[in-house]
């Protein structure tokens, strides 16, 4: 139902649009959320982008702004004079300003920071020292706070002036003359109070904040973790320079899990905010080549082995039968086992010296799924051989049934626990070398265990068929 609402009002606004009626078309948009009209902006073709900017104005873009993507925040911007980009600026609030600036190319960040007043600026070239992908850049400093040696009436007429400027006040801050951190107090505790009561009563400590220089997907997983509305973001001084709200940390965890996907499907390079159908096929293929590139290049290894290991295959062509199921046994075990590991760690469960125990975690748990997984194929053995065509289930001549079935029990058993204990430990390994995780999950770790399969299954055959191989 909301969707086809959305398509109606979308279909209203080509209309308007398309008929250059500036006033219906500005009726339209303040009645839609800026969401869906920075969804309809991305659709639109450039001409009618600066047709959209003309009609909405500077109030109301600058509500669309922040959720454009990024690739398409300087031109929309460029739509505009620089007197009204002056205008539209300082309507952004500091950490949407500070994204959008991010966003930009250097020369474009330069002319824009030019266009804000020195207050804003000042507040710009202290956030931009931060990372687009760490606390600092994230925060804003629009948050409410009040000196410890106010009183209740103090405080609450001090919160009176900023509140129009302050994104939230849901928690307010309690800082001393340095600016540091000291406890926390909520709004319905000053509104419940006399005005006599001093700050220092009411304020409770602040359990849990996050430094600035720390990499957001940190500051993510305590926002999540400890359920909280706001997230101080101090210096090492323990000084408090803003603060994370609910939205950002909503926005954060889209990105990391976004980032994640993409990574554990073998697509690199730097993500785009740009919808599926709107990101060019030249931004895909830039993704996804490098990683498909190394990833043949590591299964001719695959072919190596088997190359190598010819003269056994042609002595007994019933061993291509079990080729398939040992390699994929172990992809699939190793992708389980990443897959487990990588959200392990991105909820913190993991910290650096927890590799060991995964290790015989996952060694064990190997271990049992390949005994009995490769119990139950030994078994099923001496009913599939027997069930063959004649000419491909007699070639090794007078060689049991029971000996294949052993063959395929030992290579499953042994490439799901090596498979299971690979893919569990590479994640740790890549994480200990500043890679990230999720890099070398899926794509990665089926490649190096259809290696590591093959070279199992063919040992063991031709140990327990050395006939075969002289």
């Amino acid at each position: 139902m909301a969707e086809d609402t959305t398509e109606k009002e979308f279909g209203a606004l080509t209309k308007a649009l398309s008929e250059k009626d500036a006033a219906e078309f500005k009726n339209l948009a303040q009645n839609m959320h800026y969401a869906d009209l920075a969804d309809f902006y991305e659709e639109l073709a450039e001409d009618s982008r600066a047709l959209f900017a003309e009609f909405v104005g500077v109030k109301l873009f600058a509500e669309v702004v922040p959720d454009i993507p990024d690739t398409l925040v300087e031109g929309a911007i460029e739509h505009f004079s620089p007197e009204d980009q002056g205008e539209l600026l300082d309507e952004l609030t500091d950490d949407d300003l500070a994204d959008a600036l991010q966003d930009v190319s250097e020369g474009a960040k330069e002319r824009y920071l030019t266009l804000l007043d020195p207050e804003d600026k000042k507040i710009m070239d202290a956030l931009l020292l931060y990372g687009e992908e760490t606390a600092g850049g994230r925060m804003t400093t629009r948050y409410g706070r009040v000196h410890k040696d106010m009183s209740v009436k103090e405080a609450l007429e001090a919160l009176r002036k900023i509140e129009e400027e302050t994104r939230s006040l849901s928690r307010i801050f309690v800082i001393d003359d340095e600016g540091c951190l000291l406890g926390k107090i909520k709004l319905r505790s000053l509104a419940f109070s006399t005005w006599d009561t001093s700050i220092t009563e009411l304020m409770t400590p602040v359990q849990h904040d996050v430094l600035a220089s720390v990499d957001q997907e940190e500051a993510m997983q305590m926002f999540v973790k400890y359920d909280m509305f706001t997230l101080p973001v101090v210096d090492e001084y323990k000084r408090l320079l803003g603060v994370i709200t609910h939205d950002d940390a909503m926005e954060i965890l889209e990105q990391e899990s976004t980032e994640d996907i993409e990574k554990m499907a073998g697509v690199s390079g730097e993500q785009s905010e740009e919808t599926y159908l709107n990101t060019t096929i030249a931004q895909h293929f830039k993704r996804r080549f490098p990683w498909l590139f190394i990833l043949a290049l590591l299964a001719i290894l695959s072919g190596y082995v088997m190359l190598k290991y010819d003269d056994l295959m042609q002595g007994a062509y019933v061993l291509a039968l079990y080729l398939p199921m040992i390699v994929a046994a172990g992809g699939n075990t190793g992708g389980q086992a990443a897959t487990m590991v990588i959200r392990a760690m991105a909820l913190g469960e993991l910290d650096q010296g927890a590799s060991a125990r995964v290790a015989w975690k996952e060694a064990r748990l190997g271990l049992i799924l390949g005994s009995l997984l490769g119990t139950c194929i030994g078994c099923l053995t001496f009913f599939l051989i027997p069930a063959l065509p004649e000419s491909f289930a007699k070639l090794p001549v007078g060689l049991p049934v029971g000996m294949f079935a052993l063959i395929a029990a030992i290579s499953l058993a042994l490439q799901i626990t090596t498979s299971t204990l690979t893919g569990a430990m590479l994640p740790i390994l890549a994480r200990k070398v500043k890679i990230d995780p999720a890099v070398v999950a899926s794509p990665a770790i089926t490649t190096i265990v259809d290696v590591s399969g093959l070279v199992i299954y063919f040992t063991v055959a031709s140990l327990l068929l050395p006939s075969l191989t002289q």
